[in-house]
């Protein structure tokens, strides 16, 4: 029997503070550029704001790329332009500095992090410390068997929230996710095709290297053939994560709940972190106001997925190479949220209206500096009651 419980992810997930969101919102309105006129980066500055339970808003000092790693069964299908288990190829290339992620994060002096959860290769072909949190090698094919079984979608989920919690412990303010992997994007179809109560057709992309109509065929298949063994099970988020999902999503999954437990933001990548997401949504749903999505990356799927949990990509830049590289390329629209929500001048405080000068009359009484001004005497009725009545009795007699 195993001891986790999803359900406790609800209780254990507050949104950010919508109090400190609002005097964002109002300290924004009192700065000297009109609100709105910086477009999505006034609602970012105000999202990191709650986030942080912070006005004005910290910078984003020590942002970090997670990157998860594993090869799907069904890639032997070829519904990827990818071979079946070639994934290490790909996390090695990140490792020695030469994939886009890995360029990108160079200069913008943002370090990256991979964690094999099931690459189909020999432990010992990486580091120590990629693969120190694996549960399998590689996954079944989800269209015929299940990805994983319940002790390893556990063990998988266990360790994205270890990872979360080693990420926060050790300093890091915001979470760039993505994932390095062959045959995800089928999976991740599948998954949310499930969830949003679609056509496998509906959401069947090309994948990163565009594939042949013959090839989106043989996917599309393959996610409706996976969607018949994923409805069933709808109901229980992590045996739905071991029946069509796989290593990998089961930790983005754990990762990103234990982040929004540990109010920590994250950026989205593709369509692999939008399905666990979504996945997330339905374990906890106040999950979603800690992320956010850092593209579109054009895949059906993701699409789809980001409208059902009304999250907006921040770029539409036709990026499709995954790996985390269109949420990296959105850090820096984030950090210039930050900076211009904090840096902003402030218009000057309206002076207080002081009370009119108040001054001592020869019997004792208060007069005003106005009162003694009057051309017409009317500040001192008495005597201008008495002279009245003296010249009345002159002129009668």
């Amino acid at each position: 029997m195993s001891s986790l419980n999803l359900d406790d992810f609800t209780d254990l997930i507050e949104r950010p503070d919508g109090g400190l969101r609002n005097a964002a919102e109002e300290r924004r309105e009192r700065q000297v550029l009109p609100p709105g006129a910086l477009g999505r980066l006034d609602e970012l500055g105000t999202w990191l704001s709650a986030a942080q339970a912070s006005v004005p808003v910290r910078p984003v000092e020590r942002p970090k790329v997670v990157l998860f790693a594993a090869d799907h069964g069904v890639a032997e299908l070829d519904v990827s332009s990818r071979r079946a288990g070639t994934a290490h190829e790909l996390v090695r290339a990140v490792l020695d500095g030469t994939s886009p992620v890995a360029v990108l994060a160079r200069r913008s002096g943002v370090p990256v992090r991979v964690v094999d959860m099931g690459l189909d290769c020999e432990p010992g072909a990486l580091p120590e410390d990629v693969v120190r949190f694996r549960v399998r090698r590689g996954s079944g094919r989800i269209d015929v068997e299940d990805a994983l079984t319940a002790q390893e979608a556990e063990a998988a989920f266990r360790a994205g929230t270890a990872l979360a919690d080693e990420e926060v412990d050790s300093g890091t303010d915001l979470v760039v996710l993505g994932d390095v992997s062959v045959g995800g994007t089928t999976a991740a179809a599948t998954l949310i095709a499930a969830l949003c109560g679609v056509d496998a057709s509906v959401v069947t992309g090309r994948g990163e290297v565009p594939i042949d109509d013959l090839a989106w065929m043989r996917k599309c298949a393959a996610v409706r053939d996976s969607l018949r063994r994923a409805r069933p099970v709808l109901g229980d988020q992590l045996t739905l994560l071991a029946t069509t999902g796989g290593a990998d999503f089961a930790a983005i999954t754990g990762f990103l709940l234990q982040c929004a437990v540990r109010k920590t933001p994250v950026i989205l990548d593709g369509v692999v972190s939008a399905a666990c997401a979504l996945v997330a949504q339905r374990v906890a749903f106040r999950a979603p106001d800690w992320w956010i999505a850092g593209h579109d990356s054009g895949e059906p799927a993701q699409a789809k997925a980001l409208d059902r949990m009304a999250i907006e990509p921040l770029l539409t830049q036709g990026v499709r190479i995954g790996q985390g590289t269109g949420a990296l390329l959105a850090l820096p629209l984030v950090q210039a949220a930050a900076a211009l929500s904090a840096e902003l001048e402030l218009t000057p405080e309206p002076e207080p209206q002081s009370e009119p000068e108040q001054k001592q009359g020869p019997a004792g009484e208060q007069k005003t500096a106005t009162q003694e001004q009057e051309p017409d005497g009317s500040a001192d009725g008495g005597e201008s009651s008495d002279r009245g009545e003296s010249s009345g009795q002159d002129a009668a007699g």
